[in-house]
């Protein structure tokens, strides 16, 4: 198995020795590459077929949080590890347990440090996600005026603007410290956020390696007793969800190496190459869409935004796809509905481009 392969040349007689800042480094950068990967191929998806597919653009973080909840779950209660950090032999010791006490990784985290575990792992990264996209949008509300200069929100939130560079800044240089203090050897986690959890890292050793290869077989060889239709329904489920888990932690598996080739195909040395094979002739304008459609009319007047029916004001493209609406119609929609309200192709508000004639 390549989660296992990965770390054959660091487990040693050192035991759970305390792992170096290049792997638990690597271990946090294959987390962070899989969730732009992902949300390019849910982009590519929904351009190809909006229909069918642009549900996955619109809840892309929604879902993306529910599957890396299942995922971690997994693994931390199977491998007493996340998924990046199993993959590179890592697991996750409870504080306060001696090497005598150390429970093998097969045996999973108690559910306390399990779950405070995945409140870190999935759950604040997820609102940091959101906390940055909330300050995209403000920046882009106050860029354009959407707000009342005299209201009291557009004097909140750009005292917020002005303060969140610096919070960012003192939480990227707690992170930060905290790793020089781990590469002096002054700390125990190169994380601040592994010591709320209860755990620090270490590697694992030949019992635990050998624990987790043999613990599907000796697993289906146990057979459970019969019980209630409930407990049975509760079985039933637990192995569902595990089963959905393990499929995904192998198809993480293998697009981890399609990662390092993207790395590698998208990499500066290669854009020639790049344009020279993936040169294609500029498309058809969009076509005509019938007035029966569910789309917005197209109004015959070329001077009359397909939105509100009237004659633009504050003219603004949308470079997804070529039409002209009034701004403040085009961000209002597009903010809700991630879309192109023409052709629904998939659309955020840094694809809004505003026009201005030559007499202003």
């Amino acid at each position: 198995m390549a989660e296992h392969g990965a770390h054959i040349t660091t487990a040693s007689a050192v035991g759970d020795s305390q792992p170096s800042i290049f792997e638990v480094v690597a271990q946090e950068s294959l987390m962070t590459a899989v969730r732009p990967a992902l949300h390019h191929v849910v982009k590519v998806l929904a351009e190809s077929n909006p229909a069918r597919y642009g549900f996955l653009w619109k809840w892309f973080d929604e879902i993306f949080t529910l599957l890396d909840l299942l995922l971690q779950q997994h693994y931390l209660s199977k491998t007493s590890a996340s998924f990046s950090e199993n993959f590179y032999g890592l697991k996750r010791i409870v504080m306060g347990d001696t090497h005598k006490l150390q429970r093998l990784a097969s045996a999973g985290l108690p559910k306390k440090q399990l779950w405070k575990s995945v409140i870190f792992l999935v759950l604040l990264p997820s609102l940091k996600v959101k906390l940055e996209k909330l300050i995209s949008s403000l920046r882009e509300e106050d860029e354009y005026s959407i707000h009342p200069p005299t209201s009291q929100w557009k004097r909140f939130y750009r005292a917020f603007l002005a303060a969140y560079p610096f919070v960012n800044m003192a939480w990227e240089g707690w992170f930060l410290v905290q790793q020089l203090r781990y590469i002096l050897g002054k700390a125990q986690h190169h994380s601040p956020l592994l010591s709320p959890a209860g755990v620090r890292l270490g590697r694992l050793t030949v019992q635990d390696i050998q624990a987790l290869e043999h613990k599907p077989a000796g697993a289906s060889m146990v057979q459970q007793p019969a019980g209630s239709v409930g407990e049975k329904m509760k079985s039933a489920l637990k192995q569902a969800v595990g089963g959905a888990a393990s499929c995904l932690s192998t198809g993480l598996s293998v697009g981890v190496f399609f990662l390092q080739f993207l790395e590698w195909w998208y990499s500066s040395g290669n854009q020639e190459t790049i344009k020279s094979l993936t040169a294609l002739p500029t498309p058809p304008p969009p076509v005509h869409l019938d007035y029966n459609s569910d789309s917005p009319l197209l109004p015959q007047m070329k001077t009359v935004c397909p939105l509100c029916r009237k004659n633009r004001v504050n003219d603004t493209v949308l470079a997804t796809s070529g039409y002209v609406f009034c701004y403040r119609c085009v961000f209002n929609y597009v903010k809700s509905h991630r879309a192109c309200p023409i052709t629904g192709y998939p659309t955020q508000v840094q694809h809004l481009i505003k026009l201005y004639s030559p007499e202003n």
